[in-house]
């Protein structure tokens, strides 16, 4: 595979105590790396973004448990300033309970709120999830006509990306989803074992260590 790896990330800053300092440094370094984005929370917007760097923007961000009308809310002013790309929580309580009319119906209140062509991403926290739960989660996320499913949210205590949780959710979506990895992808080996278990997109925050990690020995 000749493209670059850095085309796969969405180069992620989300800890509660960023600056605008460090949200300017995180965009500067994904424009110098070639990143597909920068995934930030909705309150450091509007932003100035260079040219061919796309803008994710968190929603019902880590919880889930925000009001589907808060998470499509907080989803129309993310667009209005700027987004492209949109990864919303799931409730994550309502899919262990096997409630996947409810969370069907909460991604789809995201997706009325973010019209094509923005990108809606559903994070179905999949380190906390069964094997059936994250197959009903991303059923019902293609249901509501979601664009990707995603793992994590990074934040969870259970943990982030598995390759095998990545590879049950692209049998689960085919071709029909993307799959995003993210949470606790901290080498170039991680990175690269996502993309070949089905992940076409990255979501990183040690992005330079990880892309500079081999690169030059490396198909990406």
């Amino acid at each position: 595979m000749t493209t670059s790896l850095a085309r796969y990330v969405d180069h992620t800053l989300l800890k509660p105590e960023a600056t605008r300092d460090d949200v300017a440094a995180l965009i500067a370094e994904g424009a110098a790396l070639g990143m597909y984005s920068v995934c930030l929370s909705p309150s450091v917007l509007p932003v100035d973004l260079p040219e061919g760097l796309k803008l994710a923007v968190v929603v019902g961000f880590p919880s889930g448990k925000h009001h589907s009308e808060i998470k499509a809310a907080e989803t129309r002013l993310a667009v209005a300033q700027g987004a492209h790309e949109i990864d919303m929580v799931i409730d994550v309580g309502a899919a262990l309970e096997g409630r996947f009319a409810d969370v069907e119906a909460d991604i789809r209140a995201v997706r009325e709120a973010a019209v094509s062509p923005t990108v809606l991403k559903v994070i179905i926290e999949s380190a906390a999830l069964p094997d059936e739960a994250i197959v009903g989660a991303c059923r019902a996320a293609e249901a509501a006509g979601a664009d990707f499913v995603k793992t994590s949210t990074g934040f969870h205590p259970s943990g982030g990306a598995t390759v095998h949780a990545v590879e049950l959710m692209k049998q689960t979506v085919g071709d029909r989803l993307e799959v995003k990895a993210s949470g606790g992808i901290r080498t170039r080996a991680d990175a690269e074992a996502m993309i070949a278990a089905g992940a076409s997109r990255l979501g990183l925050s040690s992005t330079r260590t990880i892309v500079e990690d081999g690169a030059a020995g490396s198909g990406y």
